[in-house]
C-alpha cells in the first residue's frame, strides 16, 4: 500500500460524505464534508476495536502523526493499552499542575489580599510572577526543596536586588505555610532557611535628605521649579504635610474637608492599616484651591499623565528633585525625616510628631482613638510648621522656630 504524502494531503478536497485515506498500519487520515483532516489509529485491545485521535492536520503534522503512531504502537506491543495510558497521563499531569507552587500561590495571594490595599497586592503579585514563578511555578509544591529556594534567591542577589531576594523569601514561606494548612504540602522548606545563611550582608542606609541649613535653597528650587505646575504643587504639599510618598500621589479629592482643614486618608491607603488625618495649615489649603484648578475635574489631586484614573509615579517626585539638582540628596521621603527633626529640635511633643507621621503604635483597640489624638496641637503644630516653611522661603534662610499659643 503506498503511504501518504505531504502533497496529497494539501490536495485532499472535502466530500459530501467523510473518507478515509491510508498511512498503513490502521493510522488514516479522516477527511470530513466540513473540510476537516482528522488523524485517527484504528487498533483492537482485551478482543475490542479502539479507535485513538492523534490530533487534526496541519497542526500535527504527518510527520508527528507517523511518530505518535510509532510510540502508541510500541505499547500496544508491551501489553499497554495506548489510549489508557494517555487517559493516565492527563489525570497525573492535571493532578500535578492543580497542586503547582503557581496554582498554591494563587490561592494564597486571593487568600492574604482581602485587607491589604490593592497597590499592595499587585506589587506582591508582580514580584512573585516575575521573580518566583519563572523558577519555581511549575513545581509540584510538595516536591520542591531547600536548594531550589536557594538557587531562586541567588539569582536575584545576582541582579543587585538583595532586598527583594530576602522579600521573595518570605512570601514563599508564606504560601508554603498556606499549603500546609490546605493539605497540598507536608513541610515548609524555606523555614529551613534564613536570608543570612544565602545573602551577601547588606548594609541598610537612611533615605537622602538634605540638612535643615539647607532647607531655603531647596524651597526655593521648588518654587522656580520649571516642570509641570502639578508636580510643583505635590511637592509644597508634600513638604507641609510631610505625608508619605503613596499616601500623598493616591489623595483623592472626597478625602479633604477644607472648609474644616482636615485631610482624612482611608485606613486602606496607610501603611499601617488604619486611618490618619492631616490637619491642614492654612498655606496647605492655598495650594490646594490652586491644584483644584487643575485636576479638581477628576478623582485625583495628582493623576497620571497617560492615564488620569490612576496616580501619577511614585518617581515624579524623585525625578523633579533630581532635576533641580538635589539627586542622591534629597528624596520625597526625605521631607518626613526633615520636618521630624526640626519639630524635635523646636521642642513639640514626641507622642504629636510620631502621630503626625503615622508612626505611633497601633492595634485595634486603639486604631480608633489615636488617628484622632491630640487633633488640637497637632493642628497647631501643623500651622507653626507651614509658617517656618514659609518665612524660611521669603527669608532665605533658617529663621528662629516659633511656636503658637
Amino acid at each position: 500500500m503506498t503511504k501518504l504524502t505531504d502533497t496529497a494531503i494539501k490536495r485532499a478536497k472535502a466530500e459530501e460524505e467523510a473518507y478515509s485515506m491510508s498511512d498503513g498500519g490502521g493510522l488514516y487520515l479522516w477527511v470530513t464534508p466540513a473540510g476537516g483532516k482528522l488523524w485517527r489509529w484504528a487498533y483492537r485491545f482485551g478482543g475490542k476495536r479502539k479507535l485513538m485521535a492523534f490530533g487534526q492536520y496541519p497542526d500535527v503534522p504527518l510527520v508527528g502523526a507517523r511518530e505518535r503512531h510509532a510510540a502508541a504502537r510500541k505499547l500496544l506491543a508491551a501489553h499497554v493499552d495506548p489510549m489508557a495510558e494517555r487517559k493516565a497521563e492527563k489525570t497525573a499531569t492535571k493532578a500535578s499542575t492543580e497542586h503547582s507552587f503557581q496554582t498554591v500561590a494563587g490561592l494564597w495571594l486571593e487568600h492574604w489580599q482581602a485587607e491589604k490595599s490593592p497597590r499592595h497586592v499587585d506589587a506582591t503579585r508582580r514580584r512573585m510572577e516575575a521573580n518566583i514563578f519563572p523558577m519555581l511555578g511549575a513545581r509540584p509544591i510538595g516536591e520542591i526543596e531547600a536548594p531550589e529556594l536557594v538557587a531562586m534567591v541567588k539569582a536575584i542577589e545576582t541582579r543587585g536586588a538583595a532586598d527583594l531576594a530576602k522579600r521573595a523569601l518570605e512570601n514563599v514561606g508564606q504560601i508554603f505555610r498556606f499549603a500546609i494548612a490546605h493539605g497540598h504540602a507536608k513541610r515548609n522548606p524555606a523555614s529551613e532557611i534564613r536570608p543570612a545563611d544565602v545573602l551577601k550582608p547588606t548594609h541598610k542606609t537612611n533615605l537622602a535628605r538634605i540638612d535643615a541649613k539647607d532647607l531655603p535653597g531647596l524651597l526655593r528650587a521648588i518654587e522656580v521649579y520649571q516642570g509641570k505646575h502639578v508636580t510643583r504643587l505635590a511637592m509644597k504639599l508634600m513638604a507641609m504635610a510631610f505625608v508619605r510618598t503613596t499616601e500623598l500621589i493616591g489623595a483623592k479629592w472626597e478625602e479633604f474637608d477644607l472648609e474644616n482643614a482636615r485631610w482624612s486618608v482611608p485606613a486602606e491607603r496607610m501603611k499601617m492599616r488604619t486611618p490618619h488625618i492631616v490637619p491642614l495649615a492654612t498655606q496647605a489649603i492655598e495650594v490646594l484651591e490652586m491644584l483644584r484648578t487643575l485636576t479638581g475635574s477628576g478623582e485625583l489631586l495628582f493623576p497620571g499623565d497617560r492615564d488620569t484614573s490612576k496616580p501619577m509615579s511614585n518617581n515624579t517626585i524623585l525625578g523633579a528633585l533630581k532635576r533641580m539638582g538635589y539627586k542622591g540628596q534629597m528624596t520625597g521621603h526625605g521631607f518626613r525625616g526633615l520636618a521630624s527633626t526640626v519639630l524635635h529640635e523646636k521642642g513639640y511633643a514626641h507622642e504629636h510628631i510620631e502621630l503626625q507621621l503615622a508612626h505611633a503604635p497601633r492595634n485595634a483597640v486603639s486604631a480608633a482613638y489615636n488617628h484622632a489624638l491630640y487633633l488640637e496641637p497637632r493642628a497647631k503644630m501643623m500651622q507653626d510648621w507651614a509658617d517656618y516653611l514659609e518665612q524660611t522661603l521669603r527669608g532665605g534662610k533658617v529663621i528662629p522656630f516659633r511656636q503658637s499659643a
